[in-house]
């Protein structure tokens, strides 16, 4: 009897993390789905070549067309979220998810498969805010960075569980049965993730924040009461309707003084994160290793190795995260990230694309992984005034997927050109990367403030100050 009341008393002072961590990974499946969504295109890109008979310059935009959906859903999802709330959006995406994944899987012609992608590139979007969001705004201050960080880990589970599906599905027949058959399959295994995502979602909650916004505090309390305790919910809702009843709801409220540098320190990091090359490895890894001289179900096992590492060094960013703090994973992985694409660089240069040159891309990719990969989305999803922490957000993560599109779209026609070819062997874009690189690491030195352990209320009260 008193074990139970001691538990009783614990979770009345504490809140319960187990409800926590449920939301978060329920809320974390539209990261995952972000990762299965976007990684998807890696095995099927070549198959697609063939089977569409594409130029370099449609390759392209044949894997970077998501990337203008994902550009409509950012810009709509921050509105959508601010005005009817994050859970309603999340919702939505696992619509189009599901979509997404029938309409790729069954085009006649490219064009009708380029709309189907794009549609899932909408739902990409708007999870790739929403979710690190939702995730955010429910989480204690003392856990927020680790809990918004396993966003970034299922973002990365959906790219290693897309990879080595792929890899199955490419293994069930010949070149020709894939180049036919085998894409469709690709693409349409997402249709079932989808449809669990909308399930789950039926019943979580809104975020506590958002509903006191929308003056509903018996319900935002009562949550605060399962997360944070009933002897702390009051405080924490006393301190959120605080803070917003000093915000003005416009976004003209980033451009006053002491708030524009939020803008701006947002959407540089968005944008380098981009950049700096990732997912040039994440889309075009295949690609990359069969110029390395890999037969394509060699390359396809080195992707899958590829979100294997993602997948371990992020676990060593959500454990680390709260307790060395953002910056210093940043500064530290960037370095990295650098050095390792320098020496990609020079192995291709010299054209020795042996054990190194994938030792070099591991190298970048666990360093990405253990920095600026989760980090920059932890950030994201501090730095903004509550009330309209959703279009602000969305305004960064508007950059980041345009970022995103221009590197897709640019790196084959810089992979294949003859005359860079001649010149470098393929190194230019690795080098170009790592130069991007240097730059992220001189401003997170110099501009990125330490957010570790700070309430989402004392950052915005650093920022007016």
């Amino acid at each position: 009897m008193n074990n139970t009341q001691n538990h009783e008393t614990q979770q009345k002072n504490q809140g319960s993390m187990t409800y926590v961590y449920l939301l978060t990974l329920i809320a974390a499946l539209g990261g995952m789905l972000f990762g299965y969504d976007t990684g998807v295109i890696a095995a099927a890109e070549d198959l697609l070549v063939t089977r569409f008979n594409l130029s370099s310059t449609m390759e392209g935009w044949t894997v970077s067309c998501a990337l203008i959906g994902c550009m409509i859903g950012v810009a709509f999802a921050g509105f959508l979220s601010d005005r009817f709330g994050r859970k309603k959006v999340l919702i939505l995406s696992a619509i189009f998810f599901f979509a997404s994944a029938v309409g790729t899987a069954l085009p006649r012609d490219v064009a009708t498969f380029i709309l189907f992608r794009m549609l899932g590139g909408l739902a990409v979007g708007a999870a790739s805010m929403t979710s690190p969001l939702y995730i955010a705004e429910i989480s204690p201050a003392k856990v927020r960075g680790r809990m918004v960080s396993i966003n970034q880990f299922a973002i990365v589970t959906g790219f290693v569980i897309v990879y080595f599906i792929n890899y199955f599905i490419a293994l069930q027949g010949d070149q020709a049965w894939n180049e036919q058959i085998g894409w469709r399959w690709m693409f349409g295994s997402e249709a079932l993730p989808a449809i669990l995502l909308l399930l789950l979602l039926i019943r979580v909650p809104e975020s506590p924040r958002w509903l006191t916004k929308q003056n509903r505090e018996d319900e935002a309390l009562e949550i605060l009461s399962r997360i944070s305790g009933s002897d702390h919910a009051q405080s924490e809702l006393n301190e959120i309707k605080d803070t917003i009843s000093q915000e003005s709801g416009s976004l003209r409220q980033l451009l006053e003084p002491g708030m524009k540098i939020v803008l701006v320190i947002g959407v540089i990091l968005a944008v380098l994160q981009q950049i700096t090359g990732i997912n040039v490895i994440m889309y075009y890894g295949p690609k990359i290793f069969k110029t390395m001289g890999f037969k394509m179900d060699i390359a396809l096992l080195w992707q899958a190795l590829v979100g294997a590492i993602m997948l371990s060094f992020t676990l060593i960013a959500i454990w680390t995260v709260d307790k060395l703090g953002r910056k210093f994973l940043m500064i530290i992985g960037t370095f990295g990230m650098g050095l390792a694409l320098l020496s990609l660089g020079l192995a291709f240069f010299f054209e020795n694309t042996g054990s190194w040159a994938i030792l070099f891309v591991f190298g970048y990719i666990a360093c990405f992984s253990l920095s600026i990969g989760p980090v920059v989305w932890v950030v994201l999803s501090e730095i903004f005034p509550t009330r309209i922490r959703g279009r602000a957000m969305g305004i960064a993560t508007l950059c980041l997927w345009f970022a995103n599109y221009v590197i897709s779209q640019t790196f084959p026609m810089m992979n294949d050109n003859a005359w860079l070819i001649d010149k470098f062997h393929h190194a230019f874009p690795f080098w170009i990367y790592s130069a991007m690189c240097a730059v992220m690491l001189l401003f997170v030195w110099r501009f990125v403030p330490e957010t570790k352990g700070k309430t989402l209320e004392e950052i915005e009260h650093f920022w007016k100050r």
